[in-house]
């Protein structure tokens, strides 16, 4: 019953974003939109921004569902591009508001999943040292996370697979090189 009433409580506060700004939402719209009390919003959520922590910490999460290897990254990253547009005035109405935080830090989080996970695989037969691997994830966290925030800073007007498609041109094969340079390096070391 908890997922359940979160899921609802969250459909309620994206359904709210849809017409108003977050700044403007308040727990008492949600519940009445909701159907519950008070007392059952502050039992799951702190907050509002508690609430849109969630939503983000859940959603962004599954919809990158199996594509986080080397092979289907590209897929996990058009994934999160086709959730947020899917839902834009939420996306938009948060990045335009305090909660933008929230945002940020579930795209950092997803993005740095799945980065991971690719660097994690490719880099199992190879000598390269932790330190390296995470500053790999790292620059390639940034750089898509980038790639989203200035997306949805223009409005998400440019297709996602267009975006993909683009992204793929320019570093198809990186990760792979990168970490072979991180061997290489730490080969000489040795």
């Amino acid at each position: 019953m908890s997922q359940t009433t979160k899921k609802a409580l969250a459909q309620s506060l994206k359904n709210l974003m849809n017409s108003k700004s977050l700044s403007k939402i308040t727990v008492n719209d949600i519940v009445k939109d909701c159907g519950v009390n008070r007392r059952t919003f502050y039992y799951h959520f702190q907050d509002i921004y508690a609430l849109l922590e969630w939503i983000f910490r859940n959603e962004v999460t599954s919809v990158m569902a199996e594509n986080k290897t080397y092979e289907t990254w590209q897929q996990g990253f058009l994934m999160i591009f086709l959730y947020l547009e899917q839902n834009h005035k939420l996306v938009l109405n948060t990045y335009n508001s305090i909660g933008r935080d929230q945002l940020e830090i579930h795209l950092y989080s997803a993005v740095y999943k799945l980065v991971f996970d690719v660097v994690d695989e490719v880099a199992v037969e190879m000598k390269v040292s932790e330190k390296d691997k995470e500053f790999v994830v790292n620059f390639y966290k940034f750089a898509l996370v980038g790639l989203l925030l200035e997306w949805i800073r223009t409005d998400m007007v440019e297709d996602p697979e267009k975006i993909i498609d683009n992204l793929n041109k320019v570093i198809n094969g990186d990760i792979h090189r990168a970490l072979l340079k991180c061997e290489v390096n730490q080969l000489r070391i040795t």
